[in-house]
């Protein structure tokens, strides 16, 4: 039937994009319904992907078979390793990027993609019998068929777009709002409120007088002018490591080859410009905080606590006589700039002003005026692990109806909603072993973020930040494939000699582990081979994992010098050069999880009282008392009960214990 499908996608942004690309990639007959197919995967706000936390995500999306990394490899423009300086822990990749390019290919590569099916269509219900999803109706009331839907509405859901005084009914400028779906998923029982986002001006790219801007490039351009050596941009996708040093055809290498120079992957890059507010600014802001809607009580949505307008940053912190703001060009033409750090709601007559007085764009063209936008939103509490609605049975929820802001946090949702979706089916077909792939927080920065989702719920846009993990130095961007390796083989997410190359490196890795303990004498040969590769000597013998583990190191020194590590991948050898410099620290954190895993299994008291227990909130005692659960891990499935309860009510149960066995013996 050609509206039968296993799998139905509502929204075509990146949440949709990447749900919809692994149901098809995992075999299911897949249909991807979007307003607009020339706006698939639109970076509708900044021109960027990647960042603090959010680099993890990517990568981590790229490791389950996803497309944002690779996308974002053949379209970006500019590319840098935030906190660079810092631990590899707290680094973030990121990269600017042609914002029409990454439509383009994101567009063009689900088109080929087997077994998947795209339509341009506005979907106004969800269909359903017995609280169990079973289809979705279009605009022109035609009906589709599926076992799965998964939602990746974006700010669609009764969007409704703030200009000053002026309001618009739309998912995104231009664009309508989906009104009906809203109703539709209430009309199904599920709880919908509002939050707020919102957008900054662009600005014509000729209007912009850059002769006193500061220039940023990217780190490849930095680094080759301070260095004079040819140091490739940092990417992020296994695709293009395959390319890179395999030298193998994929979907990407096509646009991969003309990103390569001599060996090295150094994309043409455009520099950013660099200005700020001023006192100026501040005052034209302050004059019209009367027409601002986010002060008069026209939005009622709860806007991002990390990402403020420029009239709420002027109004939350008046002893800063400045703001820094970048101008990032939006494709390779450079013809529009996102002014990022001024995002606003102000009347478009107070947009020009505030523009017109910032230095570089006294004579600045506004293309696009900025806005915020009001939509509707689901409590994610309402949903299981696996992204499956508690409420409908068979309907999943992903993306920014979930509560979350940015691209990536909704493309590693949408990834998850695809696969535990797949699995399901799969798993009632007699042809997966596995009905779901639930992940855990010490595995990865999804994990973190969905737990955070479904047991502790917000009330505003949730964003990643690596201060979110508790265990975030085992949760690197560099070992994001690793550390998802046994899912990743044994789901077959990925190409197989891909899988096979990423075995071996772990494989190389874990055989060199203990070579990081060996001695390292200051002999004449060991102190000739640190001269050789332009190392400092070293006086006292120590272990190898002190010189692997310096700042100076890198793959090319570390193969000269072991004769263990000489046919050793890059990839390999850079993670045996950060283990060995915070091999310790690794330790302990490893040992945390074994410790926090065995305290799941304690048994809690039959009776066991909650109330007035320090440390717990009403609700996790609420919770608590009213489930009665068994075990800490029976708790820790509880909705609400965060990590941080646990290890309270772990110490109050062995406090407990322990009274009980010495009251005992007393008698």
């Amino acid at each position: 039937m050609q509206n039968k499908y296993d799998i139905i996608i509502v929204g075509g942004g990146h949440a949709g994009v990447e749900a919809s690309h692994i149901c098809a990639k995992m075999g299911l007959r897949t249909l991807l319904i979007t307003h607009l197919i020339d706006n698939i995967a639109l970076a509708s706000c900044n021109p960027a992907i990647g960042g603090l936390g959010k680099g993890h995500l990517t990568k981590e999306v790229d490791s389950l078979g996803g497309l944002m990394g690779a996308i974002t490899d053949i379209s970006g423009i500019q590319y840098r390793v935030l906190n660079a300086s810092k631990g590899p822990a707290v680094r973030g990749t990121r990269a600017q990027i042609d914002m029409d390019l990454y439509k383009k290919y994101a567009r063009d590569l689900l088109l080929k993609t087997k077994n998947l099916a795209i339509l341009q269509a506005n979907v106004t219900n969800i269909l359903s019998t017995n609280n169990t999803a079973i289809g979705v109706e279009i605009a022109i009331k035609k009906q589709f068929f599926a076992e799965k839907i998964i939602i990746t509405a974006g700010t669609f859901l009764s969007g409704l777009i703030h200009i000053g005084e002026n309001k618009s009914q739309n998912g995104r400028a231009g664009e309508i709002a989906s009104n009906e779906l809203s109703r539709s998923l209430q009309s199904l029982g599920i709880p919908l409120a509002r939050l707020k986002t919102g957008t900054c001006p662009r600005i014509l790219g000729t209007s912009i007088d850059s002769t006193n801007l500061q220039k940023h490039y990217g780190d490849a351009h930095i680094e080759s002018q301070e260095t004079k050596e040819q140091l490739q941009a940092p990417y992020f996708s296994l695709l293009t490591y395959d390319y890179l040093h395999h030298k193998r055809e994929n979907n990407i290498s096509e646009f991969l080859k003309d990103r390569l120079h001599n060996g090295y992957f150094l994309p043409k890059e455009l520099p950013c410009f660099v200005t700020y507010t001023n006192e100026n600014t501040h005052q034209i802001i302050k004059e019209n905080f009367y027409r601002a809607p986010l002060f008069t009580g026209q939005i009622q949505g709860v806007g991002p606590r990390y990402c403020p307008s420029i009239e709420d940053k002027v109004n939350r912190f008046k002893d800063k006589t400045r703001h820094q703001l970048f101008l990032e060009p939006q494709t390779y033409g450079a013809s529009e700039y996102y002014i990022n750090g001024l995002t606003t709601s102000l009347p478009y007559q107070v947009q020009e002003e505030i523009i017109h007085s910032i230095t570089g764009l006294e004579n600045a063209v506004i293309t696009r005026y900025g806005y915020a936008i009001e939509y509707d939103y689901s409590q994610p509490t309402n949903l299981y692990h696996t992204l499956e609605s508690k409420i409908v049975k068979n309907l999943y929820l992903a993306g920014q109806i979930n509560g979350t802001t940015g691209y990536e946090e909704a493309a590693a949702q949408g990834i998850i909603a695809g696969i535990n979706a797949s699995l399901s089916l799969l798993y009632q077909r007699g042809q997966s072993q596995r009905e779901s792939l639930i992940l855990q927080r010490d595995e990865s920065y999804i994990a973190v973020m969905i737990d955070d989702l479904v047991t502790k719920g917000t009330n505003e846009p949730y964003r990643v930040f690596t201060s979110r993990a508790e265990y975030r130095l085992l949760l690197r961007e560099d070992n994001a494939c690793f550390r998802l390796l046994p899912y990743i083989k044994e789901l077959g997410l990925l190409d197989s000699h891909i899988i096979k190359n990423l075995q071996e490196d772990k494989n190389d890795i874990e055989s060199n582990l203990a070579l990081l303990e060996s001695r390292f004498t200051p002999n004449k040969q060991n102190l000739e081979i640190l001269t050789q590769v332009d190392e400092m000597p070293f006086s006292n013998p120590c272990s190898l994992a002190l010189i692997l583990g310096r700042e100076s190191m890198n793959a090319s020194k570390m193969r000269k010098l072991h004769k263990s590590l000489a046919t050793l991948s890059d990839r390999a050898l850079e993670q045996l050069r950060i283990t060995a410099k915070y091999q310790e620290y690794i330790r302990k954190q490893e040992e945390q999880i074994i410790r926090s895993k065995r305290a799941l299994s304690l048994e809690i008291p039959k009776n066991f009282i909650y109330q007035g227990i320090s440390g717990l909130s009403l609700e996790v005692i609420e919770k608590l008392s009213l489930y009665k659960p068994k075990s800490l891990q029976e708790a820790a499935n509880i909705s609400g009960i965060t990590p941080a309860s646990l290890e309270v009510l772990e110490l109050h149960i062995m406090m407990y214990k322990k009274s009980s066995n010495n009251h005992t013996i007393s008698l």
